[in-house]
């Protein structure tokens, strides 16, 4: 490989892994208004959906996608943004940008990814397991529950 070209891969790998990764995250809401959360292989705790925005694909299109991988659910409607959340320290394994947003969703449970989920379940608003929950989770989904958009 010429000078040029390795210079070139440097820089790329510069750019990419001195930047945060961008992913999207659900609150996947049944008709019954039950909310579905995924449990996470890698640590055990309940989460909610979601993934990294892989490239050329927008943030409807991973909405779609992870839902289905990981819940086997259909979206009907895609709701209202919860927030954007940045913090470097939200996920322990990266900085990363997490958009949110509400979703309607419809179908049975399903998971397809099964590295990353072990279980998949439906939970009223009341019996979701609040310490039990990833990253900053239950933060999101106390902003959804105050109706709030919040740029953190």
């Amino acid at each position: 490989m010429n000078l040029p070209q390795w210079s070139f891969i440097q820089s790329a790998l510069r750019l990419i892994f001195r930047h945060p990764i961008c992913g999207v995250v659900m609150v996947p809401v049944l008709a019954d208004g039950r909310i579905v959360l995924v449990r996470r292989r890698d640590n055990g705790c309940w989460s909610l959906p979601g993934g990294m925005i892989e490239w050329g694909e927008d943030i409807p299109t991973t909405i779609v996608r992870e839902l289905q991988e990981e819940t086997g659910l259909q979206v009907t409607q895609i709701g209202r943004l919860v927030g954007v959340y940045s913090a470097p320290k939200r996920d322990p394994r990266f900085h990363s940008i997490c958009t949110t947003v509400e979703v309607m969703v419809e179908g049975s449970l399903y998971i397809s990814d099964t590295q990353e989920i072990c279980e998949v379940k439906a939970f009223e608003p009341t019996q979701i397991p609040i310490d039990e929950l990833a990253h900053d989770h239950c933060q999101q989904l106390t902003h959804y529950w105050q109706g709030t958009t919040i740029l953190a």
